[in-house]
């Protein structure tokens, strides 16, 4: 019991201690210790999320593995963690992608190595903070917490435009927060002494931030109220995904940080959005998100053409792969805006395979980087003579992301339009057409870069992947096949969670037939005051 019980306190803290051994017991000419102890630390944390995946009980409590403790009991705070499907998936992702990321850097980094693990290792504590705070002022800290190292990251070890990128990506996330945080306040006052500002009445209960508590005054925020907190939510975790038109921050962001840092931005940090929607905005505020759907809905689908079509006209891979994320975010939020089973189900899906696939591409391009120092892709072609193992491990990232059958990302998007066929056609006609741009500005990146004749002499000698960086890339490689083939399992862990989420924001949807589709949904019940 004792065990379960701090499991994820101890998953959440052991990056931290690690960066302090790294701090205060290693010194920086000790580069081969630093690199040691960090890869050893991301490594055991990694290994020890595992349990949760076999320990979870899909049909068991809402929330597991929960670890609740008085923190400012003046202002109703507590340090209560947990987890549910949706967060076990997410914390695996963040682990393995976490000692990826670490073990990718030997050869990327070469000056002030202490900082930079210190700060990889600190960014882990914060991402996995943010999945299991079930406490708003928890999950705040641990939101604004994680900001600081990734704005290191970028400012310290970026290209040329660090400097640039890392204020921006700072600017725009922090200004969400800020908003975010308004809407928080707001929930809290109104679930206990009331909105007096405007004239509100509360509810009278004992001030919280618990969100387990808040859960259950959902049917009560009259619309008005909600309304509000849902856009400053919005704002805040719009920002993050990034959604159109708020996503001009990403391609800066990624193509000056390190590959390390462009993995965990790709794979982590952009799910850490499309989480605050399924995990605050959906099931606190559902007469707001059914109201908001048609306004989603629109800015996924611009989100999703957009970003493929930009991604088309690249001449950076890193670039490239950066607006492809636009376009694969505004799926995922497609999906769960359709406020279905299966749509929701797909969404959760997708965020994995993204990171995944995107983590991997963004792995590929560093590889090239590192020896050629180029990202342009006029500066290769003809490649896969000299790399054949390269090629071959580009080809499969590049099918997954574009969503080949087999592969992971073929059952996120078909989960995502079963479910979006559910609610309209056209969205899922639409959503559908986009795929062809995916799959034809990969395919081309791939032809230009891999095929024809070596027209640069310096791509003649190229080494092809050594045995660690082909270590960092199987693993993603046979996640992708293997959510591809057998997706069973995950979908296992993920129905519970997401069949609560469906019957607050929906709570007809799960009794009528498969594909009826609803001219409205079920207005929920409100109290007003």
């Amino acid at each position: 019991m004792g065990f379960a019980t701090n499991l994820l306190n101890v998953i959440c803290y052991v990056p931290l201690l690690g960066a302090l051994v790294i701090v205060f017991l290693l010194r920086k000419e000790q580069s081969a210790a630093i690199k040691t102890v960090a890869t050893v630390v991301a490594g055991l944390d990694f290994v020890l999320s595992l349990p949760l995946w076999f320990l979870y009980d899909p049909a068991g409590p809402a929330f597991q593995f929960s670890y609740v403790h008085d923190w400012i009991p003046a202002v109703g705070a507590r340090y209560h963690v947990g987890v549910d499907g949706i967060s076990v998936l997410l914390i695996l992702l963040t682990t393995l992608l976490g000692f990826i990321a670490v073990y990718s850097s030997f050869t990327a980094i070469t000056h002030r190595q202490k900082e930079y693990y210190v700060f990889l290792l600190l960014l882990q504590t914060g991402m996995l903070g943010v999945f299991i705070s079930l406490d708003f002022i928890l999950f705040y800290l641990f939101w604004e917490a994680m900001l600081v190292p990734m704005y290191f990251l970028i400012g310290i070890w970026g290209g040329p435009r660090k400097l640039y990128a890392a204020i921006k990506f700072f600017l725009y996330t922090l200004f969400g927060s800020v908003l975010m945080l308004v809407g928080i306040l707001a929930l809290y006052f109104y679930n206990s002494t009331g909105l007096k500002a405007i004239g509100l009445p509360g509810l009278g209960h004992a001030p919280t931030f618990d969100v387990t508590e808040l859960f259950k005054i959902a049917t009560q925020i009259p619309p008005g109220v909600q309304f509000w907190v849902f856009l400053a939510f919005f704002v805040g975790f719009a920002i993050k995904v990034p959604m159109f038109p708020f996503h001009t921050w990403l391609p800066d962001a990624h193509v000056e940080a390190p590959t390390a840092g462009s993995v965990i931005l790709a794979g982590v940090l952009l799910k850490m959005g499309t989480y605050g929607f399924i995990r605050f905005s959906l099931p606190l505020l559902p007469d707001a998100t059914r109201k908001a759907v048609p306004w989603v809905v629109a800015l996924a689908i611009i989100g999703i053409v957009y970003g493929a079509l930009v991604a088309m006209a690249q001449k950076d891979m890193k670039k490239l792969v950066a607006y492809s994320s636009v376009s694969h975010l505004g799926f995922v939020m497609l999906g769960m805006f359709a406020l279905n089973p299966q749509g929701l189900t797909g969404s959760v899906l997708q965020m994995i395979n993204h990171g995944l696939s995107t983590g991997g591409l963004f792995l590929l391009v560093g590889i090239v980087y590192e020896r050629r120092h180029t990202r342009m892709i006029a500066d290769y072609g003809g490649i896969a003579k000299v790399m054949p193992v390269y090629a071959m491990m580009f080809m499969v990232i590049t099918m997954a992301s574009i969503g080949l059958p087999t592969l992971n990302g073929f059952i996120g998007e078909f989960t995502i339009l079963v479910g979006v066929f559910n609610r309209s056609t056209t969205w899922a006609v639409i959503a559908a057409t986009s795929l062809v741009l995916g799959a034809g500005y990969m395919l081309w990146l791939y032809q230009r870069v891999f095929f024809g004749e070596i027209t640069h002499e310096e791509n003649k000698t190229l080494k092809d992947v050594n045995l660690r960086e082909q270590w960092t890339l199987i693993p993603l490689i046979a996640l992708c096949f293997w959510i591809g083939i057998y997706p069973k399992p995950f979908f296992r862990i993920l129905e519970p969670s997401i069949k609560r989420v469906v019957e607050v924001v929906d709570p007809g949807y799960l009794n009528r037939p498969a594909f009826e589709l609803p001219t409205a949904p079920p207005a929920a019940h409100t109290q007003e005051h």
